[in-house]
């Protein structure tokens, strides 16, 4: 997985990809700031899932917006926000071709060409 801001370091070895879930009804910024020579901060709105690709022994900071503030709320060990990527069952588009799934008259998309009346 890309990150298109502050790739991982290239002398990353064992990285891993992860997922985090703000569960909260509040915004949240999460930091990784145990790794050396690498920043990484990013905003996770409600309901948001981030995914990641981070090193080992890296500590995902959870700091949860209040008013005009944010309180460090949680640290998670990254090993513990891990995710298999099994490439084996991968998602593939169905046997649906690309030229019909984008046709006004397809059943299977009708909200892609709604038209108001």
């Amino acid at each position: 997985m890309s990150q298109i801001f502050d790739p991982v370091p290239q002398s990353c070895n064992g990285c891993f990809l992860c997922c985090y879930v703000n569960a909260t009804s509040k915004i949240q910024i999460v930091r990784i700031t145990n790794v050396p020579s690498w920043y990484f901060e990013r905003v996770v709105f409600p309901g948001q899932r981030l995914l990641f690709e981070t090193m080992p022994d890296s500590l995902l900071e959870i700091h949860t917006g209040m008013m005009a503030s944010a309180i460090l709320s949680d640290t998670i060990p990254c090993d513990r926000l891990r995710i298999e990527m099994d490439l084996e069952h991968s998602y593939e588009i169905s046997e649906i071709e690309t030229d019909e799934r984008l046709e006004p008259n397809n059943p299977l998309v009708p909200s892609l060409f709604a038209t108001a009346e």
